[in-house]
């Protein structure tokens, strides 16, 4: 029988949590969550923790972190947007498989398909393609709104992505990315050419103050430390574009469009948070970013596990 996942929330609009008196000096993200499941609602952490990224949640009118610690007499306020869906479905969504067991799946996901339901994209997701593919069989450690996720691409990226069938990949999975034991390398086509041709990149990487859609290389100890190797493999004779080999040994969002674009001063082709796509003189129809090779161990056998991303065709004309 395929498992009907049941994500709840409040209805949208503005939720004010009740802080109790064991509630004082708990983390914002872990008093959200604990508020929540007393009035008899189920968020999982990692969304209650987008939220307060995303600016959606205020403590005393003011927009905060998740590591806030709340106090007695705060006052708080969480904006749930409509909700993702009232259950997730299986849809029979294309999917091209790299790797499958019954353990783990490896995609090669195709740009323009969202990772998992979120505001704005309900359905047509990749998970709703999982839980038709995988026939249910997929992990809720993640929460029951994103089954089987351990790491996500941008709707944008398209290439190699791994999700998590049982609770024991989903758990060694989540270990071996916070613990840089994964190999991710991606390729990109920017906007002029990198100089120097090779070299790491390692900074932090934050919210922007101001757009609350991008991210910024900000001044340590605020955001998160993001590293970056990369190397110029292909460029035109002209210097308006060049083909870029990425490995990143952190998980930031959108690290490598912030990189190339702040850290290296090309933005990546066709990206429509981080560059003027009018004025780039290499016309395309996509963002240029694809996630070539993800490599593991897997989580119950013990070897390693390597699997390639076939290039796209619009990036054929760039090697």
């Amino acid at each position: 029988m395929v498992r009907k996942i049941m994500p709840i929330q409040p209805e949208p609009g503005i939720y004010s949590p009740r802080l109790l008196a064991g509630d004082h000096g708990v983390r914002l993200d872990q008093f959200l969550f604990r508020a929540l499941q007393r009035d008899g609602f189920e968020v999982s952490r990692s969304t209650l923790k987008d939220l307060v990224k995303d600016g959606m949640v205020k403590v005393n009118g003011r927009s905060v972190k998740p590591r806030l610690v709340v106090a007695s007499g705060d006052q708080i306020e969480v904006t749930f947007a409509a909700a993702a869906s009232a259950e997730l479905l299986p849809e029979d969504i294309a999917l091209s498989v790299l790797y499958e067991d019954e353990d783990v799946i490896v995609v090669d996901k195709q740009h323009g398909l969202v990772v998992h339901p979120a505001s704005g994209n309900p359905d047509g997701t990749l998970v709703n393609a999982l839980l038709h593919h995988c026939g249910g069989q997929l992990s809720i450690l993640a929460g029951a709104d994103r089954p089987g996720i351990v790491h996500r691409l941008d709707k944008d990226t398209s290439g190699c992505l791994v999700a998590a069938k049982s609770d024991l990949a989903y758990q060694s999975l989540v270990a071996q990315f916070s613990g840089r034991e994964t190999g991710k390398e991606y390729l990109a086509v920017t906007d002029g050419i990198p100089s120097p041709d090779e070299g790491t990149i390692s900074n932090h990487i934050g919210r922007h103050p101001v757009n609350r859609q991008k991210m910024a290389v900000v001044a340590a100890p605020a955001g998160k430390e993001a590293v970056t190797d990369y190397h110029v493999v292909n460029r035109d004779g002209s210097g308006t574009w060049a083909l870029v080999r990425c490995t990143i040994h952190t998980g930031r969002t959108h690290q490598i469009r912030v990189h190339l674009k702040e850290s290296l001063r090309c933005s990546i082709l066709g990206d429509p948070i981080y560059s003027q796509i009018s004025k780039q003189q290499v016309k395309v129809d996509r963002l240029m970013l694809h996630a070539r090779h993800l490599s593991f161990t897997h989580p119950r056998k013990g070897h390693p596990i390597t699997c390639e991303a076939p290039l796209p065709p619009v990036f054929l004309r760039f090697v």
